[in-house]
């Protein structure tokens, strides 16, 4: 099954071509940082990683969806680029923007794209230019939960808005029951776990609720929570071992997060089947996705509320946010080098099989032309 699952997962990359993780690489791990030895267009053994003249430390902050993402690339270009070390933080969306914004990073990546303020504020560390998002990584945020004994739980947008906002508050509850007609459903408390930090992840999952639970979701969104009640917890990695360790909790978490005793809901999207979780219904979602970025920015806008067959939309683009003009010269070679790979043919099929959702061509094609044009 496992080797079935990666065949269908490397079609899918070489058929959407490239996709990718942030862009940096993450403080742990021996294996994660380089020295010395890259000369000019180095290539490793096995892709298309080419050094030119990247040398130095690259510092870069963000989202935490994509981390595991990370962790995959950081062995691959650290091979070919033994002159560049990448130190990743994943302390959020939110702190990588601000991070960004303040000219402590030489990018950062973010589950939501730049506001109109954080551009305005990008201007003062982007001389003659501004930063702008590129999306490099798609991914399903998968519902975990924990609730013993129930398996293929099946969830919708106005149950999910009732659980996450403290009005469904047991397992049993009539709304759970009707979707799950089958299910021995326990007469145990739900454990609802928000982010404790400012996430793109929680921005776009409230963003999902706002779009198809609209009377069930009053709440306005954005990367801080804002519901009363639940429980919270930092980070991706944060909910998730909450999820694992509490029986009937519940949480939101990016897909490659949901193992490990972690059960993924399937969604009630109004298709002609309910919708799991998976790569390849996320890609499906993303392809419905429209640029709405102006210049060299790709901005995307999804499609919430779509019922079609296929599609998850409880998606995310984790978005690269680098200047678009005046990057630090000292690091441009570097920032260039390493996000023409993750935008890569041969960087999607590292990300595929980790989980992540490839960039459909249409769109990174652009991404690809303007990585290019970086200055």
């Amino acid at each position: 099954m496992k080797l079935q699952r990666k065949n269908r997962l490397r079609a899918l990359s070489l058929g959407a071509v490239a996709v990718s993780g942030a862009l940096a690489l993450t403080a742990c791990g021996s294996d994660d940082t380089g020295s010395s030895g890259s000369g000019d267009s180095t290539t490793a053994a096995n892709s298309s990683i080419k050094c030119d003249d990247a040398k130095g430390q690259l510092l870069a902050n963000g989202s935490s969806a994509q981390k595991n993402a990370i962790d995959a690339w950081v062995k691959q270009f650290s091979t070919a680029c033994k002159d560049v070390q990448i130190n990743y933080k994943s302390e959020g969306s939110g702190a990588g923007v601000t991070a960004f914004t303040q000219g402590q990073v030489a990018f950062a990546g973010s589950d939501s794209a730049l506001k109109p303020e954080e551009v305005t504020a990008s201007k003062e560390v982007c001389k003659d230019g501004q930063g702008i998002d590129l999306p490099m990584v798609g991914g399903p945020i998968a519902v975990g939960y924990n609730v013993p004994g129930v398996e293929g739980l099946v969830l919708d947008s106005k149950t999910l808005a009732g659980i996450f906002d403290s009005k469904i508050t047991k397992w049993n509850d009539a709304a759970i029951k009707k979707l799950n007609p089958d299910a021995t459903l326990p007469n145990l408390k739900i454990q609802a776990f928000h982010r404790s930090d400012e996430s793109g992840t929680t921005d776009n999952f409230t963003k999902y609720l706002i779009a198809a639970a609209p009377d069930q979701w009053k709440y306005e969104g954005g990367k801080a929570w804002q519901a009363k009640g639940g429980q919270s917890a930092a980070g991706s990695s944060g909910v998730a071992q909450q999820v694992k360790e509490v029986p009937g909790a519940i949480s939101y978490m990016e897909l490659s997060y949901a193992k490990d005793g972690i059960t993924a809901a399937k969604l009630d999207t109004g298709a002609s089947a309910p919708v799991e979780a998976t790569v390849e219904n996320a890609t499906t979602a993303i392809a419905d996705a429209k640029v709405v970025g102006t210049g060299a920015d790709l901005a995307l806008e999804l499609n919430r509320a779509t019922k079609a067959d296929g599609a998850y939309p409880i998606t995310l683009v984790t978005y690269e946010i680098v200047c678009d003009k005046g990057n630090k010269a000292e690091t441009l070679a570097a920032t260039k080098a390493f996000l023409t790979y993750i935008a890569s043919e041969d960087g999607q099929k590292v990300l595929a099989e980790n989980d992540y959702a490839p960039i459909p061509e249409e769109i990174i094609a652009k991404v690809r032309t303007t990585v290019a044009s970086l200055s």
